[in-house]
């Protein structure tokens, strides 16, 4: 292949029934915030998850900020998060006046390890937020285990994980509730987008209330002359009836894509098995990854690394780091007075994770491509 070729970190999966089931929304006239596409994408998550309900919402950070309020977790409340994760996932406890509480994760799944979890456990500990990192089950069973024990309440943060399961149970229903994105990048998209999974019949009717600003809704808000009133205070987290006529036929495909990701990381792991250089995704037996992003994990320093990426993206191959360590921002150290050492084998593998392009139309050319430049680097590099 030329130099020349330019290969994305992902690359949207999308058909003809996407735009055909988009424009009959549109065309349509009317019902383009909230409508019947709403309710028809929940049922079919709802279905395929797993879950009694689902309510969508306009974004996973939104979900996430719904379901702490949900739960009633505000000030002088502690929530346990990984570091290693988007900033959404820490946030959302201060979304809520309540405080984040960082743990280490362990080095199979890259989610939050259980032990360290069991020592940040407190009297002010409400909620475990549990991250499935980049479309693998995490340690899930262990960590309902730990809340059971101590009563806390467990959200997956499902983010990156959509169909991804353990023996065929899909993550989201393992904890009290879970978390979907789907933003551009995931396994499947609506722009904007994501969704809270559970089966508590008082936690799905709180949520709708939450979504959307408080208001008890007996019909349709924009076509009902009548007066609905407001009962909890309330946001505009609603996902558009557009959108979600996204999300319906892009779940139709869901499990066609995650086949092709999966197919494409397999490849891409038996292209790159013979460099010793780097650690590929370590996946528990039990475990069905969907590859919403394929990790290698460079063996050095954090300047190596960052060469690798470099030289990668001098060849028009896109990386990217998922992720820099959250409590090592600017504004958790300003904000928390969060410090280097605090998690090491998170600030370990941030200084040595590269995230290689995944998509669904990656072709074998392309991935023997970036085989090609990393085993060059390398060869080069001395190491």
């Amino acid at each position: 292949m030329e130099m020349s070729v330019k290969i994305p970190l992902f690359r949207i999966y999308w058909d003809e029934e996407d735009v055909a089931n988009v424009t009959a929304a549109i065309r349509r006239g009317t019902h383009w915030a909230a409508g019947p596409n709403t309710s028809t994408f929940e049922a079919m998550i709802s279905e395929y998850i797993g879950a009694k309900y689902c309510v969508a919402f306009n974004s996973g950070t939104s979900a996430l900020h719904a379901i702490l309020l949900a739960y009633d977790i505000g000030p002088g409340g502690e929530v346990i998060v990984p570091s290693f994760t988007f900033i959404a996932t820490s946030n959302a406890p201060l979304f809520v006046g309540a405080k984040p509480i960082f743990a280490d994760i362990e080095e199979r799944t890259y989610g939050l390890a259980p032990d360290d979890v069991k020592q940040k456990i407190t009297p002010k500990t409400k909620a475990i937020l549990a991250v499935h990192y980049g479309g693998s089950p995490c340690l899930i069973r262990e960590l309902r285990e730990l809340a059971d024990t101590h009563g806390l309440i467990l959200i997956e943060d499902a983010a990156e994980a959509f169909g991804a399961n353990i023996n065929g149970k899909k993550v989201g229903t393992f904890g009290h509730s879970g978390m979907f994105s789907f933003c551009q990048n995931k396994v499947i998209t609506t722009g904007e987008g994501g969704a809270i999974v559970t089966d508590s019949s008082e936690l799905y009717e709180r949520l709708k209330l939450i979504r959307s600003q408080g208001r008890l809704e007996t019909a349709d808000y924009f076509t009902s002359a009548a007066y609905m009133d407001y009962v909890t205070l309330g946001y505009n987290f609603r996902i558009s009836d557009i959108s979600a006529a996204l999300g319906i036929t892009q779940l139709k495909k869901a499990d066609k894509i995650i086949e092709m990701r999966r197919k494409n990381a397999k490849y891409m792991s038996q292209r790159l098995s013979q460099l010793e250089q780097i650690m590929l995704p370590e996946i528990p037996g039990d475990y069905f990854h969907v590859y919403q992003m394929y990790a290698i994990r460079v063996k050095g320093d954090k300047d190596l690394r960052d060469e690798l990426m470099a030289y990668l993206g001098s060849r028009g191959i896109m990386t990217k780091v998922n992720f820099h360590p959250v409590h090592l921002t600017q504004f958790y150290r300003e904000k928390l007075g969060h410090k280097t050492g605090e998690l090491p084998i998170t600030e370990t593998l941030s200084n040595q994770v590269l995230t290689l392009p995944m998509y669904p139309a990656l072709t074998e050319e392309e991935i023997d491509y970036i085989g090609e430049q990393i085993e060059d680097f390398f060869a080069k590099s001395g190491g």
